[in-house]
């Protein structure tokens, strides 16, 4: 993990090339701390996920997937599944210690969709992470 991430909102899904990287991108913006990970990566980000990020004002061409550890878990104050299927993929020592911190969403996984179906996949991660930004205000 990078120096500065502990207290952040990890998120996580299969490759780290689409949702998560999304769900990072859109809390960065909205001045939140967050990372993203992968139970396998992937080698790179999703293009058409690039671009429709692009499209929002919002610069991922230099994110790099990377495998959830062990560590980002322990720094993170809250662990995003993008989809309650994943919870089949992780170890289970992983799993116990994201317990008190989880989070499940059930977004579409964008790989092999049109650039059109990655829009609205999105759109739906960025109104999730508005949500929980908009939780997080009124609970501070």
């Amino acid at each position: 993990m990078v120096s500065g991430d502990e207290g952040c909102i990890l998120f996580v899904c299969i490759e780290n090339s689409s949702r998560s990287q999304m769900a990072e991108g859109f809390a960065k913006r909205l001045g939140m701390k967050a990372i993203s990970a992968g139970t396998v990566p992937s080698t790179h980000v999703n293009p058409l996920v690039i671009q429709a990020m692009k499209e929002k004002g919002i610069d991922i061409t230099m994110s790099k997937p990377r495998e959830i550890t062990s560590e980002m878990i322990d720094r993170s104050r809250m662990v995003v599944l993008t989809d309650t299927s994943l919870r089949g993929s992780l170890d289970k020592s992983l799993l116990k210690k994201m317990k008190k911190k989880l989070v499940e969403w059930s977004i579409p996984d964008p790989q092999g969709m049109s650039l059109d179906e990655i829009r609205l996949v999105r759109d739906q991660i960025g109104r999730s992470v508005s949500a929980l930004a908009k939780e997080r205000r009124e609970s501070e």
